[in-house]
């Protein structure tokens, strides 16, 4: 089974969240995303959420309620002190132990990835999927890996390719998905 993670604050859920998710889900193939809301940031404890933790989660069931694809985890809303992903990683992947996890980050994320807690052990749990939203187009696409090292190149808005058959989907890696593309698909609140 091909699991996708979505983690954020979702302060508050959008359109752009539920667009994302369906186009990652379609692109990687995905069996069922998982919707993670945040309780406490660790990158963002000089600026709390507007909304209660509750209201989030709450929020967020609401916004994918329609759809059976979607699952929302109250992990990290329940957990005491500060949400990392290396612990919800870690507990979904005991919950799913036959699962491939695919954590889904944006590119403004993904930047960032090194300064969280346990990056190594985050990518033994899931493989990166780093998706980029384009200015022009909003639409979405993921980053292409280059050279030995995984370092992501910098790509136009207009050089958004879609992958190859020979994208890497081994746990650790981003993946090079299908171009993701905005659209609305089923009926959204």
């Amino acid at each position: 089974m091909r699991i996708g993670v979505f983690g954020g604050t979702f302060d508050p859920p959008h359109v752009g969240h539920l667009l994302m998710a369906t186009d990652a889900r379609e692109a990687l193939k995905l069996d069922r995303l998982i919707f993670v809301p945040a309780g406490a940031q660790p990158f963002k404890v000089d600026t709390p959420p507007v909304a209660s933790a509750q209201d989030r989660l709450e929020m967020v069931r609401l916004a994918v309620a329609d759809d059976a694809n979607y699952v929302v985890d109250d992990a990290e809303i329940n957990r005491k002190g500060l949400s990392f992903m290396v612990d919800t990683l870690e507990h979904l992947s005991e919950r799913n132990p036959a699962a491939q996890l695919f954590l889904l980050l944006g590119e403004d994320v993904l930047a960032g990835f090194e300064q969280w807690r346990n990056p190594a052990r985050i990518r033994e749990l899931a493989t990166l999927a780093a998706v980029r939203r384009t200015a022009a187009s909003g639409s979405m696409c993921p980053r292409r890996r280059s050279g030995s090292a995984g370092v992501l190149e910098n790509q136009s808005r207009d050089s958004c390719p879609r992958a190859s058959n020979g994208s890497s989907t081994s746990a650790g890696s981003v993946v090079e998905a299908e171009r993701l593309r905005l659209r609305k698909t089923g009926t959204w609140r």
